[in-house]
């Protein structure tokens, strides 16, 4: 079983065409490997998403390669091996919290029984229990972002990607889920990606990551 979970070698995304054409990601290559902490950072617009995105399998590079050699496939990355915390709110309106936190379950062929179980432990490590039957959007943004995390964590998955997931909170609420985060994949092999631009952030993953108009650093 190889430690490489996700490689980029020479990755690059350009989107339009002539005179809207717009290069994001210049010939990235990287690589995360089980167990990893890693901070990319840099300004909005720098090229961070684009390069999650494309780990994540949610894109393919225009040019490059990006493939998974612990993981498999791109079709089989998500939701068990593979999980992806989006910048902006994602949890699926007509479902509460705890539904949408049983999705993944469900999704990687789960039993409802047991998707309910592992969403229910989930909340309750998260301290989001009293969250578990609102709505989206009778939670708060911040509550609503400790959702998405505890979504992604709910399958085990191998490895996570986050991008900024903080960056719409305040520092206390930043702060807090980040330590849940990191408390929940401790002493596992789970390799942890966070895009960000909060130093704080970055200061507590092992290994950063520096993006610049669309170079990977």
């Amino acid at each position: 079983m190889t430690d490489v979970l996700a490689e980029a070698i020479g990755a690059g995304r350009v989107f339009g065409t002539n005179g809207s054409r717009v290069v994001a990601l210049k010939h990235a290559t990287c690589r995360i490997e089980r167990g990893d902490r890693i901070a990319l950072v840099g300004p909005s617009g720098s090229g961070k998403s684009t390069l999650l995105h494309l780990l994540a399998g949610l894109d393919e590079p225009t040019s490059g390669t990006v493939r998974w050699p612990g993981l498999g496939e791109r079709e089989t990355l998500r939701p068990a091996k593979l999980s992806f915390v989006f910048q902006t709110e994602s949890l699926l309106a007509p479902l509460t919290v705890l539904e949408n936190i049983e999705v993944p379950r469900l999704l990687a062929g789960s039993n409802p029984n047991e998707a309910r179980n592992d969403a229910s432990l989930i909340l309750r490590a998260l301290d989001l229990a009293e969250l578990a039957d609102k709505l989206p959007e009778e939670i708060s943004g911040g509550q609503a972002q400790r959702a998405a995390v505890a979504r992604s964590l709910v399958t085990q998955p191998e490895l996570i990607l986050a991008d900024e997931p903080t960056g719409q909170l305040d520092h206390h609420t930043a702060k807090h889920l980040l330590s849940l985060l990191l408390r929940r994949i401790k002493g596992t092999d789970t390799a942890l990606v966070i895009a960000t631009h909060d130093p704080f952030v970055a200061s507590r993953m092992e290994t950063q990551w520096t993006m610049d108009h669309g170079v990977l650093r």
